[in-house]
Parts: C-alpha cells; sequence; structure tokens
C-alpha cells in the first residue's frame, strides 16, 4: 500500500508540474543576439546575430525546472561592414558553410534575485561546446498585445573566450597587443510569445 501511494504521489506530482508548464517561442522579428569585442586594443567592435530561434518550456510552479533550447544563425552576423562581415562568417572565423549554427542548451536554472536567473547550459560555436553561464533578467509577467498574442520578454548576458571556440585568427600590432580581443561579451533581448493553439 505504501509503494502504491508513494506511486500515485509520484504522478500526481508529475502531472501538477505538466500543467504549470507552458511553452513560448522567440518572436524573430523582436529578439536579438548582441556582441561586443575589443578591437586594435584601442576600442569596441560590436554586431548582432538575428534569426534568434528560441523554445523555453516555462515552469511556473518551479522556474528551476524551465528548460532552453536556442540557435542562432551565424550566416546572420552583421557589424555594419560587408567586408568585415564576410570575413566574420570565412573559416577563418565562424566558417558558417561548414558550421551553420550557434546553438545554447540549458542544464541547470536556478534563481540569482528578484527576477533573475542563472542559465547553465552548453553553448556550441565552430562545432566546438563549452558550458557557460547567463545572468536572466525576466522573464517578465505575460500579456496580451494588440494583436491577441500573449508575450514575455527576457535579457540575458555573458561573456566567453572566443579561443575556447576556435576562433583564434588574430593579427599583431607593431606598437604591441593583437588586432581582435579574446573576451567577447553577449546580450540578448528575447520577445518571447506563446504559440497559438
Amino acid at each position: 500500500m505504501m509503494i502504491r501511494n508513494a506511486f500515485l504521489a509520484t504522478i500526481t506530482m508529475a502531472v501538477s508540474s505538466l500543467a504549470y508548464s507552458t511553452t513560448w517561442v522567440s518572436d524573430q522579428a523582436h529578439s536579438t543576439a548582441h556582441f561586443k569585442v575589443r578591437h586594435m586594443m584601442i576600442t569596441n567592435v560590436s554586431g548582432d546575430f538575428t534569426g534568434v530561434d528560441a523554445k523555453i518550456d516555462l515552469n511556473a510552479a518551479d522556474i528551476t525546472k524551465s528548460k532552453v533550447e536556442a540557435s542562432l544563425d551565424a550566416k546572420s552576423i552583421d557589424t555594419n561592414n560587408g567586408k568585415r562581415d564576410e570575413h566574420l562568417r570565412s573559416p577563418e572565423f565562424f566558417d558558417v558553410q561548414k558550421f551553420p549554427l550557434i546553438k545554447f542548451t540549458s542544464k541547470t536554472v536556478a534563481k540569482s534575485g528578484k527576477d533573475q536567473l542563472k542559465v547553465i547550459g552548453d553553448l556550441t560555436i565552430h562545432g566546438i561546446t563549452k558550458s557557460v553561464t547567463l545572468d536572466v533578467v525576466g522573464p517578465t509577467a505575460a500579456f496580451k498585445d494588440p494583436w491577441g498574442n500573449m508575450k514575455r520578454g527576457l535579457s540575458a548576458t555573458t561573456k566567453i573566450n572566443r579561443k575556447d571556440f576556435g576562433l583564434t585568427w588574430n593579427k599583431a600590432l607593431e606598437a604591441g597587443g593583437v588586432v581582435v580581443g579574446d573576451e567577447v561579451k553577449i546580450e540578448l533581448e528575447l520577445e518571447l510569445q506563446e504559440p497559438k493553439a
């Protein structure tokens, strides 16, 4: 009897958890991945990836049981300089023909403050996967937009070393230092919507 009751309690908890889980996907027209990297040791160059494709299984009962999957179209890189963008797409950097997607899959979600989370997961760039931590603000409460879509939003930041992902191209400067810095700051702005039935 005790085993049966324990089994029923487990099933009930699982069903209850599922009842509080909803799926949200990125509105790609209003979601961006922004990055910034040091250039020539004196200033920063920034750029964006469009085509942010994200899916979040959000557990309202326990946010730490939520899951995130996301990918970026590497070809969509835009630094506002066509020649530089072509170089970044080439085999010397992202090699977008061989590695067309940048991917992230969450492993753990933890609360880190009011409306703040730390999401640890696997980031894959250039065919290499490393663990990273995203500092997340949100997600916001759900609301209905003027067209009847349910929406949420969140922001996330992290830092990576590009060499960890095989992005090693560089040139030395005569005065010392290098053309491209190693640390890359990443900022994500996601507008999420609940798919209509």
